[in-house]
C-alpha cells in the first residue's frame, strides 16, 4: 500500500495552491503573519476571529473575515456555516489560535470568573470549533488540524497554572481527536516557547494592543533567556513554518504530536 503513496512536492514547505484553509484566533500576531504568508503561497484563507481584534487588525485583500465569540454557545455553528456557504462545505485545514492569559497570579488569588475565562478561551473553545470543522474537514475528503498548544502545558511558571492546566488540555485533546480520526483527519500540537508578540509584552492574546506589563518581569525573562540554547526568544517566523508543515503533506504520517517550538528550552 505505501508503495503507491504520491511524492510529496519537496519543493516547498506548505500546503499546495488552492488549499482551503480556516484560521480561528487569526488576527493575533502568530495569526497575522501565518495568514500573509499562506496568501504569498497561494492558499485560501479565511480568518475567524473577535469583532474587535479584526477591526483593530484589517485583513489583507482576499481573506475571509468572519466575526466571532468563542464564549458565546451558537457562535461557532453560526461562524463555520457562513463560512460553509462561501466553500461549498468543505475545508482542507483548520488551525486553532486562541490565546489568553489573565491577571499572572497565583491560581489561590485568582477568581472563578477568571478561572472560567481562561478555561473558556484557551481549551473550551477549541471543544467547540472542532464540532464545527470536523465535518467540514470530512467532506473535504480529509484534512489536518493544528493546534496552537504552549511550552508552558510542560514548563510551569509562577501565575501561569490555569493557562497552562488549559494548553496541557489542549494538547489531550489534539491526540484524543487524532485517534478518533485517523487516517483522514491528521490532528498536531504546536507548543511554543516565548515569541516576540503583543501577548509576551502584555497584550491582551486576544490580538491587542501592548501594554506597559508584560506577561514576565524582567527578571523573569532574564532567567528564561538563560535557559534557552539558542539565546533569544522565538519571532512569529520560527512558527509559522512548523503549522505550514503540519498541515502539508510532507507531514502525513505524524499525528497526535506535540511540536515544541523552543530554542531547545525543553527538548524531549
Amino acid at each position: 500500500m505505501s508503495d503507491n503513496l504520491p511524492s510529496p512536492d519537496f519543493t516547498r514547505l506548505g500546503p499546495p495552491e488552492g488549499y482551503r484553509l480556516a484560521i480561528t484566533g487569526g488576527c493575533g500576531g502568530i495569526g497575522r503573519h501565518l495568514v500573509d504568508i499562506a496568501l504569498a503561497i497561494g492558499l485560501k484563507v479565511a480568518v475567524i476571529d473577535l469583532p474587535e481584534s479584526m477591526e483593530r487588525h484589517p485583513l489583507p485583500d482576499g481573506v475571509i473575515g468572519i466575526s466571532y465569540d468563542a464564549r458565546v454557545d451558537g457562535e461557532v455553528e453560526r461562524a463555520f456555516s457562513e463560512l460553509g456557504e462561501r466553500w461549498d462545505g468543505a475545508i482542507d485545514g483548520f488551525v486553532h489560535l486562541p490565546g489568553y492569559m489573565s491577571s499572572k497570579v497565583t491560581i489561590e488569588e485568582l477568581t472563578m470568573e477568571e478561572i472560567d475565562e481562561q478555561l473558556n478561551v484557551n481549551l473550551r473553545s477549541a471543544f467547540t470549533a472542532t464540532k464545527a470543522t470536523l465535518p467540514m474537514l470530512r467532506k473535504a475528503g480529509g484534512g489536518s488540524m493544528v493546534f496552537a498548544a504552549s511550552g508552558l502545558a510542560t514548563l510551569v511558571e509562577i501565575g501561569t497554572g490555569t493557562y497552562s492546566a488549559a494548553k496541557a488540555g489542549l494538547i489531550a485533546l489534539a491526540k484524543g481527536l487524532a485517534k478518533e480520526n485517523a487516517p483522514d483527519i491528521r490532528v498536531n500540537s504546536i507548543a511554543p516557547g516565548g515569541v516576540d508578540t503583543a501577548f509576551m509584552r502584555g497584550g491582551t492574546g486576544r490580538g491587542g494592543d501592548e501594554t506597559n506589563e508584560g506577561v514576565f518581569t524582567d527578571d523573569q525573562m532574564a532567567r528564561i533567556m538563560s535557559t534557552i540554547p539558542l539565546g533569544r526568544i522565538a519571532v512569529t517566523a520560527d512558527i509559522v513554518g512548523p503549522i505550514l508543515f503540519l498541515l502539508s503533506e510532507k507531514a502525513r504520517f505524524m499525528t497526535g504530536q506535540t511540536m515544541y517550538i523552543n530554542g531547545g528550552r525543553l527538548m524531549v
